[in-house]
C-alpha cells in the first residue's frame, strides 16, 4: 500500500486524509482507526492545552513526523504540565495499540 504525506494531512493510497501530527503510528502505517487512536489524539490535545496552543511537531514536516513517531519519538513535556500530567500524555501515546490506554484514564486519574 503506497502512502503519501501532503500538506497537514496524511494521504493513503485509497485517498483518505489524516491529520498526521495527531495520529498514532497504526493510523498512518495501516489506516487503522479506533477509540484507542482517539486516545492518542486526546494526548496531543492535552499537549496543545499545556503549551498554550502550540502546533505539535511545529518544526517538522509530516514526513519527518511519521518517521519520528514510528521510531518512538514523543512530544516533549510542556512547561505548564506537571510530571504527573505528562505521564498521562505518555500513556496516551503508547505505541502498541493493545496497550494504549482508554479514556477511562481520566476517571481513574481523578480518583
Amino acid at each position: 500500500m503506497a502512502r503519501y504525506v501532503l500538506d497537514d494531512q496524511y494521504t493513503s493510497s485509497s485517498g483518505a486524509k489524516f491529520p498526521v501530527k495527531w495520529c498514532p503510528p497504526e493510523v498512518f502505517n495501516y489506516s487503522r482507526f479506533s477509540s484507542k487512536s482517539d486516545v492518542w489524539s486526546f494526548g496531543v490535545l492535552m499537549w496543545e492545552v499545556f503549551t498554550e496552543g502550540r502546533m505539535p511537531f511545529e518544526k517538522n514536516t509530516n514526513y519527518e513526523v511519521v518517521t519520528m513517531v514510528t521510531r518512538g519519538h514523543r512530544l516533549h513535556r510542556p512547561k505548564l504540565a506537571s510530571k504527573y500530567l505528562y505521564e498521562v500524555m505518555l500513556r496516551c501515546w503508547q505505541e502498541v495499540s493493545a496497550s494504549l490506554c482508554s479514556l477511562m484514564i481520566c476517571k481513574t486519574s481523578s480518583d
